[in-house]
C-alpha cells in the first residue's frame, strides 16, 4: 500500500483535547468508565470542579439512556474495584429514576457504609429528587436493619447533611428486635436504656467525664472510633496510644504523621505495633489501600522505622500480582499537567509494572524529551517513585519513536499518562509506525489517570486498550489482556449483579 492509501486510510482525529491537538473520542461505554474511575472532582490541570462536575451529569445521563443495565454493572465495578465512591452514588440516584429495578439490584453493593449511603441521600435532595420515592425508601430501610453499634458511634455526625437518626426518620425501618428498637431510638435523640448497648453507653460517660485514667479505661473498653474520641478531647500521646490498635489500617496510615508529632513513636514498642501493622500481608489485602496512598504517607513522615514499612508495605500490595509475559516497555507522563497526584499515582504504577515484568522492561520517563528512568528491581518502589518529578511539555509519540529509532522490539508498550498531547508527534502515527516496521502484534496499553475524555488513539485500533484509574485492578487487567482478555469494557459487561 502506498504512503499516500496509508494515510488515507487512518482514522483522523474527531475532537481537539486541552492542548488543541487533534485527538479522538473513546465509545460512550469507555468514557463512562473513565468518568467513574478517575473524576474525583476535585480541580485538574485544565478543568476546575464545576467542569468535572458538568461532564460527569452528561456522561451519566447518556450512559442511561443508551444502556442501564451496563450503567448499574460500571457503577459495582468502580466502587469495588476502583474504589471510588462519589461517581457511583451519582450515578445511583440517577438510575433509581431511570431503571428501579436495576437500582435495586446493585444498591448494597454501592451504598456500603452510612456514609455512602448520606451522601447518596443528599445527591437525591440535591437533584430535586426529595426522599426519591418507595424503591429508593425500600433499599434505605434494609440497609438500616444492619446499622451496628460501630456504625451509630461513628456515622451519627451531621457534617454530611444527613445523620443516622435523620434516615431513619425518613426511612421509617421497623426494628428486628427490643435491641434495634433501642438503638434507632437513640439515634433520633430520645432518653434510652443503654445497657444493652455497651458502645453506645461507653461514650455517654466519655462525654460526661472529666478523668482522664477514666477516660482511656472507657475508650479501651467501648473500642470508640478515633474520629468520635478525637472531636470529643484533644488526641494527646495517651490518647493516640489507647486508639492506635482499634484504627483501621487506612485511619491509622492517614494519622502516621499527627502520632509523630504527638510523641507516640517515642517508644519503640508503639513503632514495633504500627511496622508490624502496615507490612501484615493479610490485613493490607483485607484493607485494599490504594498503593499511591503509601506513596502520600511516606513524603509526609520523617521517621526512618516508619518509612521503611511503607516502602514494604508497597511492596507486599503488589507481590502478588500475575506477571507480565514478554517484553514490555513503560512510558511514564511526567510533564508539567501531571504534577501532583497524578505523577504519585503514575510513579507508583509504572515501578509496580516493571516490576511485574521481573525486570523484563524498560522504563521511560517522557515529557517533550525521553529518559531512561533507570529502575532497579531491588530498591523499593516508593524510594524510587520519590525521586520522580514533573516537568516540560507533552510529546506522547516520542518515546515510541525513539523506540523505533534503537531497533527495540517490544510485545507490549504501556504509556500512563493524562492523554494531554501539546507538541510533537501524536502517539496514533507512531504506534502505526512502529507496528509496520518492528512488530504488527503490537498491544498497546493507555493507563488514564485523569478525567479528560478526549483520547490519542482511535477506538478502531483493535491492539490497542485503554484502562482508567489507579488502583492495583490495573495491573492485573494488563497481565489478563496480554493473555487474550477483551477490552475493559466486555469486562464490565460481564459482572454479575
Amino acid at each position: 500500500m502506498s504512503r499516500a492509501k496509508q494515510l488515507f486510510n487512518q482514522p483522523q482525529p474527531t475532537t481537539r483535547n486541552h492542548g488543541g491537538y487533534g485527538a479522538y473520542e473513546r465509545l460512550v461505554e469507555e468514557q463512562y468508565i473513565q468518568m467513574l474511575m478517575t473524576n474525583t472532582l476535585n480541580n485538574t490541570f485544565y478543568t476546575d470542579t464545576q467542569q468535572l462536575m458538568d461532564d460527569a451529569m452528561v456522561s451519566h445521563q447518556e450512559m442511561a439512556e443508551v444502556d442501564a443495565g451496563f450503567m448499574a454493572r460500571a457503577l459495582v465495578y468502580a466502587r469495588n474495584e476502583g474504589l471510588m465512591r462519589l461517581q457511583p452514588l451519582y450515578g445511583l440516584a440517577l438510575l433509581s429514576k431511570v431503571d428501579p429495578d436495576q437500582f435495586a439490584k446493585i444498591f448494597s453493593k454501592v451504598v456500603q457504609t452510612p456514609a455512602d449511603l448520606a451522601d447518596f441521600l443528599t445527591i437525591l435532595r440535591g437533584t430535586g429528587r426529595g426522599q426519591g420515592g418507595r424503591a429508593v425508601k425500600r433499599q434505605v430501610s434494609q440497609f438500616l436493619n444492619g446499622i451496628t453499634e460501630y456504625w451509630a458511634i461513628k456515622y451519627n455526625g451531621r457534617g454530611r447533611g444527613y445523620s443516622l437518626g435523620d434516615m431513619i426518620a425518613t426511612a421509617h425501618p421497623k426494628p428486628i428486635d427490643l435491641k434495634q428498637q433501642a438503638l434507632f431510638r437513640y439515634l433520633r435523640g430520645h432518653e434510652v436504656d443503654l445497657t444493652e448497648l455497651p458502645q453506645l453507653q461507653a461514650l455517654e460517660k466519655l462525654k460526661a467525664t472529666p478523668n482522664p485514667a477514666s477516660r482511656m479505661h472507657l475508650i479501651e473498653k467501648g473500642k470508640l472510633p478515633y474520629s468520635v474520641v478525637t472531636s470529643i478531647m484533644q488526641p494527646t500521646r495517651t490518647v493516640w496510644e489507647a486508639l492506635m490498635s482499634q484504627m483501621p489500617t487506612f485511619a491509622l496510615l492517614r494519622h502516621l504523621n499527627a502520632m509523630d508529632r504527638a510523641g507516640v513513636f517515642e517508644k519503640s514498642k508503639n513503632i514495633d505495633y504500627v511496622t508490624g501493622r502496615l507490612t501484615d500481608a493479610e490485613a493490607l489485602r483485607k484493607s485494599r489501600i490504594l498503593p499511591f496512598r503509601f506513596a502520600s504517607a511516606y513524603e509526609m513522615i520523617a521517621r526512618e522505622e516508619l518509612r521503611d514499612a511503607l516502602r514494604q508495605a508497597v511492596e507486599l500490595s503488589i507481590g502478588n500480582l500475575p506477571t507480565l509475559p514478554g517484553r514490555t516497555a513503560i512510558f511514564l507522563d511526567r510533564s508539567g499537567s501531571m504534577q501532583g497526584d497524578y505523577l504519585r499515582i503514575g510513579s507508583v504504577l509504572a515501578l509496580a509494572l516493571y516490576k511485574q515484568t521481573r525486570g523484563n522492561a524498560l522504563f521511560w520517563l517522557f515529557d517533550h524529551m525521553v529518559e531512561d528512568a533507570r529502575p532497579k528491581m531491588d530498591e523499593s518502589i516508593l524510594s524510587q517513585a520519590h525521586r520522580i518529578r514533573a516537568q516540560g511539555g507533552t510529546d506522547t509519540g516520542r518515546p515510541v519513536r525513539e523506540l523505533r529509532d534503537i531497533g527495540e522490539k517490544v510485545d507490549q508498550i504501556i504509556m500512563i499518562t493524562d492523554e494531554q498531547q501539546n507538541e510533537g508527534s501524536p502517539l496514533y502515527a507512531e504506534l502505526e509506525r512502529y507496528r509496520r516496521m518492528m512488530n504488527p502484534e503490537l498491544k498497546a496499553f493507555i493507563v488514564d489517570i485523569a478525567p479528560y475524555q478526549q483520547a490519542m488513539v482511535s477506538p478502531r485500533d483493535g491492539k490497542t486498550f485503554y484502562i482508567y484509574g489507579w488502583s492495583e485492578t490495573v495491573l492485573t487487567y494488563i497481565a489478563e489482556t496480554v493473555a487474550g482478555y477483551d477490552t475493559l469494557a466486555n469486562r464490565v459487561r460481564e459482572i454479575e449483579i
